[in-house]
């Protein structure tokens, strides 16, 4: 189980109501003041809310973001998309959700790179957890682990490609991202190949026959 970070009404409400100000402030102790004071909240709150400093703020941005493309993503009817195209219309989703958010992102791996590269991949492993629960993965055998491996090299590399994309509707990214998927050979088989290639680093008795 992949640990979240707290989760408070009062620190989404936080992030929600900084973010306008980060494109200009980063994700610093001044931008947060300033969306409390936006809704009206204490600014004392900002030493409080957020003891980690800019790298809790961007994490809880994450799971903010993570939490949002879920309950949109249950709204899409994805009933005859096989898994590749469901993943593929999830990251879509969240794409289009944090389009208005592009400069406060590229601010937030900033961040990550500086000051949080642990806090970087902890994110980056719960952003590509919830991408295939909300596609409908289930699994919960080996194949967990490769599937996500797999999905997090295919989901950054799209990140980076979009934050520097300035087609209409994303456009540019979607095609991008059907290319790494498709350069893959589609999810599953290079899920395959990654687990016959592990399996040569287990014990014999673990190994499949």
């Amino acid at each position: 189980m992949l640990r979240p970070p707290e989760r408070l009404p009062e620190r989404d409400a936080a992030i929600a109501a900084m973010l306008p100000h980060v494109p200009f402030d980063g994700w610093t102790q001044r931008a947060l003041r300033q969306g409390l004071a936006d809704i009206g909240a204490p600014a004392d709150d900002a030493d409080l809310l957020f003891p980690g400093g800019p790298v809790d703020m961007v994490a809880c941005f994450c799971d903010l973001a993570d939490r949002r493309m879920e309950q949109a993503a249950a709204e899409l009817d994805m009933t005859d998309m096989r898994l590749p195209r469901r993943v593929r219309a999830v990251i879509a989703l969240r794409l289009e959700q944090n389009r208005p958010h592009k400069e406060a992102i590229r601010r937030a791996l900033a961040v990550l790179a500086l000051r949080g590269r642990a806090a970087a991949a902890a994110c980056t492993a719960r952003t590509v957890d919830a991408i295939w629960h909300a596609a409908g993965d289930t699994s919960a055998d080996f194949s967990w682990y490769t599937k996500r491996a797999i999905l997090a090299s295919v989901y950054t590399s799209t990140l980076l490609f979009w934050l520097r994309d300035t087609s209409d509707a994303d456009a540019d990214t979607l095609e991008f991202l059907d290319r790494r998927l498709a350069g893959v050979g589609g999810i599953g088989k290079l899920r395959k190949r990654a687990e016959a290639a592990m399996q040569r680093f287990l014990p014999p008795r673990f190994r499949s026959a």
